[in-house]
């Protein structure tokens, strides 16, 4: 497959682009990066170096790109942190020139805002873009269960609610609706889980939660599960991530690293572990 995404990059650690582009490398699909920012390192570190790329110059690569001829080949559009709305106007605009060019092709938004504990981290005015002006147009959303909550507008607190608020999305414009970070009250003590709501059918899948907290966790998944599905659906893309995230974080909180163990991590990557609990919700 052909993906471009378009993410933030950092040189040290793994976020954005730094995070999505060789797991979809290491599975064999040929990726188009385009960087919105290039920083030192996440902002999670309270300090940062380097510049925000202006949307005009990310514009500018990406037209670079379509005049390569390289649209009508493209599958997916991948798309993370959008830190204004204009960089959202930006991935819109190339969505629409992808997919005039390859009908076919699809858009996976990661929706990212905020998280459980921390609220929004996203200034004034995202939220509202990505839910009224984004989310719409995509095809595969990868909120968290922080993110679908605004998304819908309501608290989800069970599975049956997890599952009735992702159809909601999914009429809103997304045709699959995947759900990372899940705590509900049915959740097995001890456990988080990944949920994907689709047309076909909705599975969960169900992992170990291991007590750690790590940058870019998020934009691995999205960049997975959007592969996986490219070819071979949401129920194997399902189960293929929460594998290969599972064998990655628990090797990263192992090493009581900071940053993902990404690259110590990758034969989990080309070859995902299928001890992953898989259960069908419909």
């Amino acid at each position: 497959m052909r993906i471009l995404s378009i993410q933030s990059h950092v040189a040290y650690g793994h976020a954005g682009n730094s995070a999505a582009v060789f797991p979809l490398q290491r599975l064999g699909h040929e990726v188009y990066p385009v960087l919105t920012v290039t920083f030192s390192n996440h902002t999670g570190y309270g300090s940062t170096r380097g510049p925000l790329i202006a949307p005009s110059d990310v514009a500018a690569v990406i037209d670079g790109v379509e005049e390569r001829g390289a649209f009508p080949d493209i599958d997916a559009v991948l798309s993370g942190y959008q830190g204004a709305e204009a960089v959202g106007q930006v991935v819109l605009d190339a969505v629409s020139r992808v997919k005039a060019a390859n009908p076919r092709a699809v858009y996976c938004c990661d929706p990212v805002m905020g998280d459980v504990g921390r609220g929004f981290f996203v200034r004034e005015g995202i939220p509202e873009f990505m839910r009224d002006e984004v989310v719409p147009q995509a095809d595969i959303v990868t909120p968290n269960q922080f993110e679908l909550e605004y998304l819908v507008g309501h608290p989800v607190t069970t599975s049956a609610e997890l599952l009735a608020a992702a159809d909601e999305l999914r009429g809103r414009g997304p045709s699959v609706v995947l759900v990372t970070s899940t705590l509900v009250d049915d959740t097995p003590e001890g456990s988080i889980q990944l949920t994907a709501v689709t047309d076909d059918g909705a599975w969960v899948a169900t992992t170990p939660l291991l007590p750690m907290t790590v940058q870019g966790g998020g934009d691995v998944t999205a960049a997975l599960f959007l592969a996986h599905f490219l070819t071979d659906g949401a129920k194997t893309a399902l189960a293929r991530t929460a594998g290969t995230m599972f064998s990655i974080l628990e090797r990263t909180h192992a090493a009581g690293s900071t940053e993902m163990l990404l690259i110590d991590g990758q034969d989990a990557i080309a070859d995902p572990p299928t001890n992953v609990a898989i259960a069908t919700l419909r």
